[in-house]
């Protein structure tokens, strides 16, 4: 329980409340329909990955810039964050989405606000198929994101910033005719709560989480294992204190060197 008492800790606690609620204000406020005809499915994704790479570039070296409930997931499952750190970075960013939603709400006319954007299947898509997919565009999401943020890595090239945002436009270029997107339970659970619809939520939950889990499998145990023992994986999962008080924890999930030279 160090953590608490250290300052780095609740910065980064603020930092992912903070930034999942710009992701949700921005990144709905694009998606929502001030006037007739088809919503451009380009200008929602571009508005998805660009406001991640702006918040990358922005707290990225504070706590990871998970902003994003499945992402701290995968970084948990490969034992890079304590479980204290992983369930406060999650509470934070739930917060935040349903903050930065109720914010968008208060700003935009009744006529336009709709559902503010809130993710539904399309229709003739089934639930399994909706969640197969959410299990997909996450799975490619947390690959790019493990690998572009793993500090092990030589030779890295072009930004981290860059690179996570264009992933994350990836998947709503395709994801959004089929689910709207979710990749993430934060920004699906904050409309849900506005506008009190949970019509087939669970999906936008478990596709994301199941995907995330699957992706820092592949990534740290199949295609660039870390070599730690059952001993060290515990340790990092219960927080224990790192025996150089001037060390990077282990368990934060936010390599520093790594997003000082490359973001």
């Amino acid at each position: 329980m160090w953590e608490l008492q250290s300052a780095s800790f609740w910065r980064a606690i603020f930092a992912e409340f903070f930034a999942t609620l710009f992701y949700v204000f921005f990144g709905l406020g694009a998606s929502l329909r001030w006037g007739p005809g088809p919503l451009h499915v380009l200008q929602v994704a571009l508005a998805f990955g660009l406001v991640l790479a702006t918040l990358v570039q922005a707290v990225g070296h504070i706590s990871g810039a998970h902003v994003n409930p499945a992402v701290t997931f995968a970084f948990l499952v490969g034992s890079q964050m304590s479980l204290l750190r992983a369930f406060s970075y999650m509470a934070a960013q739930l917060l935040g989405a349903v903050v930065g939603a109720a914010m968008l709400y208060s700003v935009t006319p009744p006529a336009v606000r709709g559902n503010l954007a809130l993710n539904t299947l399309h229709p003739g898509v089934s639930v399994g198929q909706a969640t197969t997919v959410e299990i997909l565009l996450t799975l490619q999401f947390v690959l790019c994101i493990l690998a572009t943020y793993d500090e092990r890595r030589n030779g890295r090239l072009g930004s981290v910033a860059l690179a996570v945002g264009f992933s994350l436009t990836l998947g709503h270029l395709f994801g959004m005719y089929y689910t709207g997107a979710g990749m993430n339970p934060a920004r699906s659970f904050a409309p849900a709560i506005l506008t009190r619809n949970f019509t087939n939520h669970w999906v936008y939950w478990v596709g994301p989480i199941i995907g995330g889990g699957l992706g820092s499998l592949l990534y740290d145990f199949l295609l660039f294992p870390r070599p730690k023992s059952v001993s060290e994986r515990l340790s990092v999962l219960k927080g224990t204190r790192p025996r150089d008080a001037n060390a990077q924890p282990e368990g934060t999930g936010e390599p520093v060197e790594l997003k000082t030279q490359a973001l």
